[in-house]
């Protein structure tokens, strides 16, 4: 079902001083025109009210469900810790909401499943926030692929950094050393980079082997110097076929690397591709493409400013352009968003992962 313009927001999970709602979601909403946060949603109504204050938007509510009964709220935005995700989402899909929710969508698959099938059983529309295939850089190789650049695509590989689970975090990641958490490297910057490759390559992982390990047996807490076991996965190696035929290779580390962070290579018959980053992984920025076809040597590629969508660039750019494509979606009936189904896909590469821990 289409809607008009402005789409009425309604976010869950807002802290007025920290948070990814305060720093990416709220400063993308407000550069678009298509959208109007009418609510923001923290389980203390205190804090809820000096969000709604600071952001200057009209309502203020202490739990999903008001949020949910609320008739001027078209679309939920869900931006809690995972563990929560599954209450916040099935209260959004039981009022009727369109529901956009924060990447991971689920602490596991079978959570996943249970989501996507509810929101295809009461008919409502899903979004789910892997906006890194909304990034510049993502569509600008997707685009000289698809136009040729490279001919056929033979084969792709990333080596890259997760950023956090390396021999020092902060206390504030603490959680994320606890499988039940949801939130680890191969759930965050794994999934967020694999997702952001496949849509690029235009493929899907097909026949795929996967080993994972913590090969550091602690990490320390910056702020204490306490040391604390390594739970999860602080290595990852992917290798597999594509649909379309073409190799996929990918390894990504703990923490952040004295080397290389971010270097994707995309190899074809009639040229490459190459794009690297020092912050690491797909969500992050600094990134240049490079490439070259025939007999021409290795050149960079501007991205041109047409991908990133006239907005200026910051850790809500690639939100904002996510945005706009669910704007699209709800307001002319196009399909340019991820969904519910392609998070579920996403989650079963995850979970094939964890059960080849070494």
């Amino acid at each position: 079902m289409t809607r008009r313009a402005p789409i009425r927001v309604g976010i869950i999970g807002v802290n007025p001083d920290r948070g990814w709602a305060s720093a990416a979601h709220i400063p993308a909403l407000k550069l678009l025109p298509e959208f109007e946060i009418g609510a923001v949603v923290h389980h203390e109504l205190r804090m809820a009210q000096a969000a709604a204050d600071k952001f200057g938007i009209e309502r203020a509510f202490d739990s999903a469900t008001s949020l949910g009964a609320d008739p001027d709220i078209d679309l939920v935005v869900v931006t809690v810790k995972v563990e929560h995700h599954l209450d916040s989402v099935k209260t959004a899909i039981e009022a009727g909401k369109t529901v956009l929710v924060e990447w991971p969508l689920a602490i596991d698959l079978a959570d996943a499943l249970f989501m996507r099938d509810l929101a295809r059983d009461k008919r409502v529309r899903t979004f789910v926030g892997l906006q890194a295939r909304a990034g510049a850089p993502f569509n600008f190789v997707r685009d000289l692929i698809s136009d040729g650049y490279v001919g056929r695509v033979l084969s792709s590989s990333l080596v890259a950094s997760g950023v956090m689970w390396g021999s020092s975090m902060p206390e504030a990641y603490r959680y994320t050393l606890d499988p039940a958490s949801g939130v680890n490297m191969a759930s965050v910057t794994f999934g967020h980079s694999l997702d952001a490759i496949l849509y690029s390559l235009g493929s899907r992982l097909e026949d795929h082997t996967t080993k994972v390990a913590a090969v550091r047996d602690n990490t320390k807490m910056i702020e204490t110097g306490e040391e604390v076991s390594m739970n999860v996965p602080d290595q990852i190696a992917l290798s597999g076929r594509l649909a379309d035929g073409a190799f996929l290779n990918v390894h990504m580390r703990g923490g952040m690397s004295r080397g290389t962070n971010f270097r994707w290579e995309v190899n074809g018959a009639e040229g490459d591709i190459v794009v690297t980053s020092p912050v690491s992984y797909a969500g992050d920025g600094g990134f240049v493409v490079q490439g070259a076809h025939a007999d021409e040597q290795l050149h960079d590629l501007p991205i041109p400013m047409r991908y990133s969508g006239g907005l200026a660039s910051g850790i809500s750019q690639s939100v904002a352009m996510a945005y706009q494509r669910i704007a699209s979606d709800m307001l002319d009936g196009t399909s340019l968003s991820p969904t519910f189904d392609d998070a579920v896909e996403l989650h079963r590469i995850i979970e094939e992962c964890a059960l080849q821990r070494i």
